[in-house]
């Protein structure tokens, strides 16, 4: 969700900007901008829509110069229209803001007070107002930043330049991720690491509250006033973006990878009895064994995982699990039980809504505070107290579908680490384990059957209402397959607990609306099939993906077998089954797969 990349070199830097944008177009965007210092004036562009329309403006209309900011915007604030895509200007000065700001409202009522003019609907804007205002009182370019960054409310990072200070870049980081990129003779501002690869491999994560002065040949970063040292750290060289290779889109990519970071997710994890070695510390069982209770706390797909992972804790564990999406979280009082652990997921480490969960259990009374997270050194990491890998690799599909699939195994190896703890149905639990290592060559068997499912993807690509089913442990895998196709497709779909049907949702069956179950093998099958039969009766389009060893009965207008079986991983290889679904019809249907529209990879705003 929005990015930015800002740089000052002693070469040209329209380049390295452009190409810092394009490397962040996977998080979700509707505008992208660049400004450049040359000599005592600032000249910009700016474009509604994709990255290469910035791109074919610059070749129009170059921007020569040495120190340069750019941004690619999500829209918060105003419509997706040049006047509110950034940079932000405000005389001497141009800025890019990711995030939101809570109080713009009552700065700008001061603003205009004072005679400044709007020319976007932006609380950006207001940010570069405000920065100009504080300039124009005497402050310098890093003193107005610091002054900025504590006058503001809400969620948000800022970089900055003014021709008036020409060597300068500065920038704040406040609840939206920052990190510095050090070169020799030059240094990045950059919302995502993987805009630096390009350039260098040597970061800096600035921390909450920081604020940075780069300048050509070095970085000062201050907290509350305070010069402050920060590591440097060395990027990982495998960016995961070389190239798509055969595929299509990155989203199909992504879904064939999966049975290796799946098997990348367990290696040295579990050996080969099906008994798992340590995950978060070398200490770990002890801690492990006195948790009690469990809280997740998630968003989207994450939250659909946290919902798979309540059922295999509650009945293998027999301890209580509640799940909450992290926006409900935030403003509910909660009541903590002793010996509770709280545990939150997030693929980017950077989801804003999870972040502040997390700083709100912070003051609560949990006894343990645990994150599965995909990126090292992302803020969730650096916050909680242990944190296990997902190892995914980096997902550029906006659709997540490896980081889910990922975040499943590591909480299969969390549940069996607990209960491994706990010593409770050791003989069983090893038996889980020895599954679990079978897993990623179980996923593979499920992706040979994409032929059979892109033939119910063809029958689905004209409808326009979608319901999916199933029944304990499917039932989140159904809320996933669901939220998939709507939001790759813009199919509109929603997911029942299959039982929930006679309860209301049968009014809308009919002759013209699909249904698509799910039928693994498994103990709660003959209840499912009960629900399907009142489908059929109702004359609606019944859809089944089942396993190998099930034949639905009656009229049904679409069957695929799989290898799903009926054990505790079924809904991994089902899940697995509607990402292909939803994948296939969004590409039938000529959308843009990997970054659908309104949407956004890292979402950073609440």
């Amino acid at each position: 969700m929005c990015g930015i990349v800002a740089a000052i070199a002693e070469r040209e830097v329209s380049r390295i900007l452009l190409e810092g944008l394009k490397a962040l177009e996977y998080r979700g965007y509707d505008s992208a901008g660049m400004a450049v210092i040359q000599g005592q004036a600032i000249d910009s562009l700016r474009e509604v829509g994709k990255v290469q329309r910035l791109e074919q403006a610059l070749e129009a209309h170059p921007l020569p110069g040495r120190l340069g900011i750019a941004h690619t915007r999500w829209a918060t604030h105003g419509k997706p229209e040049t006047r509110n895509a950034h940079p932000q200007a405000s005389g001497h000065l141009m800025l890019v803001h990711n995030g939101v700001i809570e109080n713009h409202q009552h700065w700008r009522e001061h603003l205009l007070e004072q005679g400044y003019q709007f020319s976007s609907d932006t609380d950006t804007e207001v940010a570069a107002h405000l920065l100009h205002q504080r300039m124009a009182s005497g402050d310098e370019l890093l003193s107005a930043m610091q002054w900025l960054a504590g006058a503001l409310e809400g969620a948000f990072a800022l970089a900055a330049i003014s021709t008036k200070e020409p060597e300068h870049i500065v920038a704040c980081r406040k609840g939206a991720p920052l990190v510095i990129g050090v070169g020799i003779g030059e240094h990045f501002v950059a919302s995502d690491p993987m805009a630096l690869l390009p350039v260098t491999r040597q970061c800096i994560y600035l921390e909450e509250g920081d604020v940075a002065d780069l300048q050509r040949e070095s970085v000062s970063i201050y907290q509350q006033g305070q010069a402050v040292k920060r590591p440097v750290h060395r990027l990982d060289t495998e960016s995961g973006r070389a190239s798509k290779g055969a595929y299509r889109h990155w989203m199909l990519k992504e879904i064939h990878e999966q049975p290796a970071v799946l098997a990348e997710c367990l290696e040295g994890r579990l050996d080969s009895q099906g008994r798992v070695l340590p995950l978060l510390a070398h200490d770990e069982s002890a801690w492990l064994q006195s948790i009690e209770n469990l809280h997740i706390v998630a968003c989207g797909t994450s939250y659909h995982a946290a919902l798979v992972a309540r059922y295999w804790m509650e009945e293998w564990l027999q301890i209580p699990v509640h799940v909450e999406i992290a926006s409900e979280y935030l403003y509910r009082r909660v009541v903590v039980p002793d010996k509770t652990a709280f545990l939150c997921i997030s693929q980017s480490g950077e989801t804003l809504d999870t972040l502040n969960a997390l700083r709100k259990a912070r003051k609560k009374a949990y006894q343990h505070y645990l994150g599965i997270c995909n990126v090292a050194r992302s803020t969730l990491v650096r916050e909680v107290d242990h944190c296990l890998m997902t190892r995914a690799g980096p997902e550029i599909g906006v659709a997540s579908t490896k980081a889910y699939t990922t975040q499943l195994t590591a909480l299969a190896l969390l549940m069996l680490a607990m209960g491994q703890a706990r010593d409770e149905n050791s003989e069983n639990l090893q038996q889980a384990g020895k599954q679990l290592l079978r897993l990623p060559s179980d996923v593979e068997a499920v992706l040979a059957h994409a032929d059979a499912i892109r033939q119910i993807a063809e029958a689905l690509m004209q409808k326009t209402n979608v319901i999916f089913l199933g029944r304990g442990y499917q039932y989140p895998v159904a809320m996933e397959g669901a939220l998939k196709l709507k939001e790759i497709s813009y199919i509109h779909a929603e997911a029942y607990p299959a039982g929930e049907l006679k309860h209301g949702p049968l009014a809308l069956v009919n002759e013209e609306l699909p249904v698509v179950a799910v039928a693994p093998n498994d103990r709660l099958l003959q209840k499912l099939q009960a629900n399907m039969k009142e489908v059929q009766a109702r004359g609606g389009q019944l859809y089944v993906f089942a396993d190998e060893a099930v034949q639905p009965e009656g009229q049904l207008r679409g069957l695929v077998h799989l290898p799903l079986g009926g054990d505790w991983l079924s809904p991994v290889r089902a899940s697995v089954a509607l990402q292909l679904l939803a994948y296939d019809v969004a590409a039938m249907l000529g959308h843009d797969v990997d970054q659908p529209r309104n949407l956004a990879k890292s979402v950073t705003v609440e």
